[in-house]
Protein backbone atom coordinates (compact mmCIF):
# COMPACT_ATOMS: atom_id res chain seq x y z
CA UNK A 1 0.00 0.00 0.00
CA UNK A 2 1.38 3.39 -0.99
CA UNK A 3 2.22 5.70 1.89
CA UNK A 4 -0.17 8.54 2.47
CA UNK A 5 1.28 11.90 1.47
CA UNK A 6 0.14 15.18 2.98
CA UNK A 7 2.00 17.98 1.14
CA UNK A 8 0.77 20.72 3.43
CA UNK A 9 2.33 19.05 6.48
CA UNK A 10 5.90 20.33 6.99
CA UNK A 11 8.69 17.85 7.68
CA UNK A 12 9.38 17.33 11.36
CA UNK A 13 12.81 18.61 12.35
CA UNK A 14 13.78 16.07 15.00
CA UNK A 15 17.22 17.59 15.58
CA UNK A 16 15.79 21.02 16.34
CA UNK A 17 13.13 19.53 18.59
CA UNK A 18 15.67 17.60 20.65
CA UNK A 19 17.90 20.68 20.92
CA UNK A 20 14.95 22.75 22.14
CA UNK A 21 13.96 20.02 24.56
CA UNK A 22 17.42 19.92 26.12
CA UNK A 23 17.96 23.66 26.34
CA UNK A 24 14.55 25.22 26.95
CA UNK A 25 13.34 26.74 30.20
CA UNK A 26 9.94 25.12 29.63
CA UNK A 27 9.04 22.14 31.84
CA UNK A 28 10.22 18.78 30.56
CA UNK A 29 6.68 17.45 30.96
CA UNK A 30 5.64 19.83 28.18
CA UNK A 31 8.14 18.31 25.81
CA UNK A 32 7.23 14.77 26.76
CA UNK A 33 3.62 15.56 25.92
CA UNK A 34 4.68 17.24 22.67
CA UNK A 35 6.84 14.27 21.69
CA UNK A 36 3.95 11.88 22.27
CA UNK A 37 1.70 14.10 20.17
CA UNK A 38 4.22 14.18 17.31
CA UNK A 39 4.69 10.40 17.45
CA UNK A 40 0.92 9.87 17.40
CA UNK A 41 0.58 12.21 14.42
CA UNK A 42 3.13 10.36 12.32
CA UNK A 43 1.80 6.96 13.37
CA UNK A 44 -1.73 7.85 12.33
CA UNK A 45 -0.84 9.66 9.08
CA UNK A 46 1.61 6.99 7.88
CA UNK A 47 4.35 9.55 7.39
CA UNK A 48 7.98 9.00 8.32
CA UNK A 49 10.00 11.45 10.35
CA UNK A 50 12.71 13.30 8.38
CA UNK A 51 15.89 13.84 10.43
CA UNK A 52 17.32 17.01 8.96
CA UNK A 53 20.87 16.27 10.14
CA UNK A 54 21.39 13.05 8.21
CA UNK A 55 22.32 14.89 5.03
CA UNK A 56 25.76 15.52 6.50
CA UNK A 57 26.57 11.80 6.39
CA UNK A 58 25.85 11.65 2.66
CA UNK A 59 27.79 14.88 2.11
CA UNK A 60 30.76 13.51 4.05
CA UNK A 61 31.00 10.63 1.58
CA UNK A 62 30.08 12.77 -1.43
CA UNK A 63 27.09 10.55 -2.17
CA UNK A 64 23.51 10.94 -3.35
CA UNK A 65 20.97 8.52 -1.94
CA UNK A 66 18.27 7.69 0.55
CA UNK A 67 17.95 5.76 3.78
CA UNK A 68 15.01 4.45 5.78
CA UNK A 69 15.47 3.56 9.45
CA UNK A 70 12.70 1.82 11.39
CA UNK A 71 13.60 1.93 15.07
CA UNK A 72 11.53 -0.35 17.30
CA UNK A 73 13.26 0.49 20.57
CA UNK A 74 10.59 1.94 22.90
CA UNK A 75 12.64 5.01 23.81
CA UNK A 76 13.16 6.04 20.17
CA UNK A 77 10.44 4.23 18.25
CA UNK A 78 9.59 5.51 14.80
CA UNK A 79 10.34 5.35 11.09
CA UNK A 80 12.88 7.88 9.89
CA UNK A 81 13.54 8.66 6.23
CA UNK A 82 16.22 10.71 4.52
CA UNK A 83 15.95 11.16 0.78
CA UNK A 84 12.28 12.01 0.38
CA UNK A 85 10.69 10.54 -2.73
CA UNK A 86 13.80 8.50 -3.54
CA UNK A 87 12.99 6.21 -0.60
CA UNK A 88 9.75 5.31 -2.42
CA UNK A 89 11.47 4.77 -5.79
CA UNK A 90 12.18 1.22 -6.90
CA UNK A 91 15.65 0.13 -8.00
CA UNK A 92 17.23 -3.18 -8.91
CA UNK A 93 17.80 -5.05 -5.62
CA UNK A 94 21.08 -6.57 -6.87
CA UNK A 95 22.61 -8.83 -4.21
CA UNK A 96 20.18 -7.80 -1.51
CA UNK A 97 17.89 -10.23 -3.36
CA UNK A 98 20.12 -13.04 -2.09
CA UNK A 99 18.17 -12.80 1.18
CA UNK A 100 14.81 -13.91 -0.26
CA UNK A 101 16.51 -16.00 -2.95
CA UNK A 102 18.16 -18.17 -0.30
CA UNK A 103 14.72 -18.75 1.21
CA UNK A 104 13.34 -19.72 -2.19
CA UNK A 105 16.18 -22.20 -2.75
CA UNK A 106 15.70 -23.80 0.67
CA UNK A 107 11.96 -24.08 0.22
CA UNK A 108 12.32 -25.58 -3.28
CA UNK A 109 14.82 -28.16 -2.02
CA UNK A 110 17.64 -26.84 -4.22
CA UNK A 111 19.83 -26.75 -1.12
CA UNK A 112 19.24 -28.46 2.24
CA UNK A 113 21.12 -26.36 4.76
CA UNK A 114 24.16 -24.18 5.34
CA UNK A 115 26.54 -27.14 5.30
CA UNK A 116 25.74 -28.58 1.87
CA UNK A 117 28.58 -28.04 -0.58
CA UNK A 118 27.82 -26.28 -3.85
CA UNK A 119 30.55 -27.44 -6.28
CA UNK A 120 32.42 -24.70 -8.12
CA UNK A 121 31.51 -24.70 -11.80
CA UNK A 122 35.16 -24.35 -12.83
CA UNK A 123 34.79 -20.93 -14.45
CA UNK A 124 37.59 -18.55 -13.40
CA UNK A 125 36.21 -15.21 -12.27
CA UNK A 126 37.98 -12.02 -11.22
CA UNK A 127 37.14 -12.44 -7.51
CA UNK A 128 39.22 -15.22 -5.91
CA UNK A 129 36.61 -15.99 -3.25
CA UNK A 130 34.23 -17.07 -6.03
CA UNK A 131 36.63 -19.60 -7.56
CA UNK A 132 36.02 -22.43 -5.13
CA UNK A 133 33.29 -24.64 -3.74
CA UNK A 134 30.66 -22.72 -1.77
CA UNK A 135 27.96 -23.24 0.80
CA UNK A 136 25.03 -21.05 1.74
CA UNK A 137 27.03 -19.07 4.29
CA UNK A 138 30.05 -18.39 2.07
CA UNK A 139 27.89 -17.54 -0.93
CA UNK A 140 26.03 -14.96 1.12
CA UNK A 141 29.15 -13.54 2.76
CA UNK A 142 31.10 -13.22 -0.50
CA UNK A 143 28.04 -12.40 -2.62
CA UNK A 144 28.79 -15.22 -5.06
CA UNK A 145 26.61 -14.50 -8.08
CA UNK A 146 27.09 -17.83 -9.87
CA UNK A 147 25.61 -19.73 -6.92
CA UNK A 148 22.39 -17.72 -7.09
CA UNK A 149 22.29 -18.02 -10.86
CA UNK A 150 22.33 -21.79 -10.28
CA UNK A 151 19.53 -21.42 -7.71
CA UNK A 152 17.48 -19.50 -10.29
CA UNK A 153 18.02 -22.14 -12.97
CA UNK A 154 17.01 -24.93 -10.58
CA UNK A 155 13.96 -23.08 -9.23
CA UNK A 156 12.68 -22.06 -12.66
CA UNK A 157 11.09 -18.82 -13.80
CA UNK A 158 7.49 -19.80 -13.04
CA UNK A 159 8.29 -20.79 -9.45
CA UNK A 160 10.41 -17.65 -8.96
CA UNK A 161 7.36 -15.63 -9.99
CA UNK A 162 5.17 -17.50 -7.49
CA UNK A 163 7.64 -16.93 -4.66
CA UNK A 164 7.94 -13.21 -5.43
CA UNK A 165 4.16 -12.87 -5.33
CA UNK A 166 3.88 -14.87 -2.11
CA UNK A 167 6.27 -12.60 -0.24
CA UNK A 168 5.16 -9.39 -2.01
CA UNK A 169 8.73 -8.52 -2.99
CA UNK A 170 8.94 -5.18 -4.83
CA UNK A 171 7.36 -5.21 -8.28
CA UNK A 172 7.45 -9.06 -8.29
CA UNK A 173 8.86 -9.16 -11.84
CA UNK A 174 11.59 -11.76 -12.62
CA UNK A 175 11.60 -11.08 -16.36
CA UNK A 176 14.22 -9.43 -18.55
CA UNK A 177 17.94 -10.03 -18.84
CA UNK A 178 19.67 -12.44 -16.50
CA UNK A 179 20.40 -12.30 -13.67
CA UNK A 180 16.93 -10.76 -13.35
CA UNK A 181 17.72 -9.28 -9.93
CA UNK A 182 20.66 -7.29 -11.40
CA UNK A 183 20.17 -6.85 -15.14
CA UNK A 184 16.46 -7.68 -15.42
CA UNK A 185 13.21 -6.04 -14.41
CA UNK A 186 12.99 -6.82 -10.69
CA UNK A 187 12.75 -3.61 -8.65
CA UNK A 188 12.24 -2.71 -4.98
CA UNK A 189 12.19 0.48 -2.90
CA UNK A 190 13.90 1.20 0.41
CA UNK A 191 10.53 1.21 2.20
CA UNK A 192 9.68 -2.16 0.65
CA UNK A 193 13.05 -3.56 1.73
CA UNK A 194 12.20 -2.60 5.31
CA UNK A 195 8.77 -4.25 5.11
CA UNK A 196 10.31 -7.49 3.85
CA UNK A 197 13.08 -7.48 6.48
CA UNK A 198 10.57 -7.02 9.29
CA UNK A 199 8.64 -10.09 8.18
CA UNK A 200 11.84 -12.12 8.05
CA UNK A 201 12.93 -10.89 11.47
CA UNK A 202 9.60 -12.03 12.95
CA UNK A 203 9.51 -15.33 11.01
CA UNK A 204 6.31 -14.14 9.31
CA UNK A 205 7.23 -15.09 5.73
CA UNK A 206 5.44 -18.07 4.12
CA UNK A 207 8.35 -20.44 4.68
CA UNK A 208 9.36 -22.91 7.36
CA UNK A 209 10.53 -21.12 10.48
CA UNK A 210 13.77 -23.08 10.54
CA UNK A 211 14.60 -21.86 7.05
CA UNK A 212 13.91 -18.25 8.00
CA UNK A 213 16.16 -18.64 11.04
CA UNK A 214 18.87 -20.18 8.88
CA UNK A 215 18.85 -17.28 6.40
CA UNK A 216 19.05 -14.81 9.28
CA UNK A 217 22.01 -16.76 10.63
CA UNK A 218 23.96 -16.56 7.36
CA UNK A 219 23.23 -12.81 7.18
CA UNK A 220 25.37 -12.24 10.29
CA UNK A 221 27.96 -9.51 9.71
CA UNK A 222 29.28 -8.88 13.21
CA UNK A 223 28.22 -8.79 16.85
CA UNK A 224 29.07 -7.27 20.21
CA UNK A 225 27.97 -8.01 23.74
CA UNK A 226 24.77 -6.00 23.39
CA UNK A 227 24.03 -6.08 19.67
CA UNK A 228 24.01 -8.22 16.51
CA UNK A 229 24.25 -6.83 12.97
CA UNK A 230 22.64 -8.79 10.13
CA UNK A 231 22.86 -7.23 6.67
CA UNK A 232 23.50 -7.63 2.96
CA UNK A 233 25.13 -5.37 0.39
CA UNK A 234 24.08 -5.04 -3.22
CA UNK A 235 25.32 -3.31 -6.37
CA UNK A 236 23.70 -3.17 -9.78
CA UNK A 237 26.49 -1.11 -11.35
CA UNK A 238 24.54 2.12 -10.92
CA UNK A 239 22.95 1.72 -7.47
CA UNK A 240 24.53 0.47 -4.27
CA UNK A 241 22.50 -1.00 -1.36
CA UNK A 242 23.04 -1.94 2.24
CA UNK A 243 20.02 -3.39 4.05
CA UNK A 244 19.50 -5.26 7.30
CA UNK A 245 18.94 -4.69 10.97
CA UNK A 246 20.66 -4.34 14.33
CA UNK A 247 19.31 -6.56 17.09
CA UNK A 248 19.40 -5.08 20.57
CA UNK A 249 17.78 -6.25 23.81
CA UNK A 250 15.41 -3.30 23.80
CA UNK A 251 14.33 -3.86 20.19
CA UNK A 252 15.55 -4.10 16.59
CA UNK A 253 16.59 -1.22 14.32
CA UNK A 254 15.96 -1.90 10.62
CA UNK A 255 17.74 0.00 7.84
CA UNK A 256 17.74 0.19 4.05
CA UNK A 257 20.14 2.53 2.24
CA UNK A 258 20.75 3.07 -1.45
CA UNK A 259 23.15 5.43 -3.20
CA UNK A 260 24.18 6.32 -6.73
CA UNK A 261 27.58 4.87 -7.67
CA UNK A 262 28.94 7.02 -10.53
CA UNK A 263 32.50 6.09 -9.53
CA UNK A 264 31.56 2.42 -9.56
CA UNK A 265 33.94 0.31 -7.44
CA UNK A 266 35.32 3.35 -5.63
CA UNK A 267 31.85 4.17 -4.33
CA UNK A 268 31.09 0.75 -2.82
CA UNK A 269 32.56 1.37 0.67
CA UNK A 270 30.27 4.40 0.97
CA UNK A 271 27.23 2.16 1.40
CA UNK A 272 28.31 0.83 4.75
CA UNK A 273 30.17 4.00 5.67
CA UNK A 274 27.08 6.20 5.52
CA UNK A 275 24.72 3.68 7.08
CA UNK A 276 27.10 2.91 9.94
CA UNK A 277 27.52 6.57 10.82
CA UNK A 278 23.76 7.03 10.88
CA UNK A 279 23.28 3.93 13.03
CA UNK A 280 26.04 5.10 15.36
CA UNK A 281 24.43 8.55 15.61
CA UNK A 282 21.24 6.98 17.00
CA UNK A 283 23.15 4.55 19.25
CA UNK A 284 22.02 1.50 17.31
CA UNK A 285 25.68 0.60 16.69
CA UNK A 286 28.65 1.49 18.88
CA UNK A 287 30.90 4.23 17.53
CA UNK A 288 33.97 3.18 15.56
CA UNK A 289 37.35 3.99 17.05
CA UNK A 290 38.31 6.10 14.07
CA UNK A 291 34.93 7.78 13.89
CA UNK A 292 34.97 7.47 10.10
CA UNK A 293 32.11 5.00 9.75
CA UNK A 294 34.28 2.60 7.74
CA UNK A 295 33.34 -1.07 7.50
CA UNK A 296 35.10 -3.04 10.22
CA UNK A 297 35.31 -6.11 7.99
CA UNK A 298 36.76 -5.11 4.64
CA UNK A 299 35.58 -8.36 3.08
CA UNK A 300 32.02 -7.13 3.48
CA UNK A 301 32.85 -4.13 1.29
CA UNK A 302 34.83 -6.11 -1.27
CA UNK A 303 34.65 -4.85 -4.82
CA UNK A 304 32.50 -7.44 -6.54
CA UNK A 305 30.06 -6.76 -9.34
CA UNK A 306 27.34 -6.68 -6.73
Amino acid sequence: MKRQKVPETPAFNGTAFLHLMNHSFLPQAFFRLAALTVAWHFATTGLALEPSGWGRFFERFDAVGAVVISDERPASEGTFTYGGERAEKRFSPASTFKIPHALFALDAGVIRDEFETIPWDGTERSYPAWNRDQNLRSSMRHSVVWVYEWFAAEIGKRKEQEYLEEVGYGNQDPTGEEPFWIEGNLRISAHEQIAFLKKLYRNELPFRIENQRLVKDVMLVEAGREWILRAKTGWSGDIGWWVGWVEREEGPVFFALNIDTPNRLDDLPKREGIARQILESIDALPGSEEGEGKPRDESSAHATNE
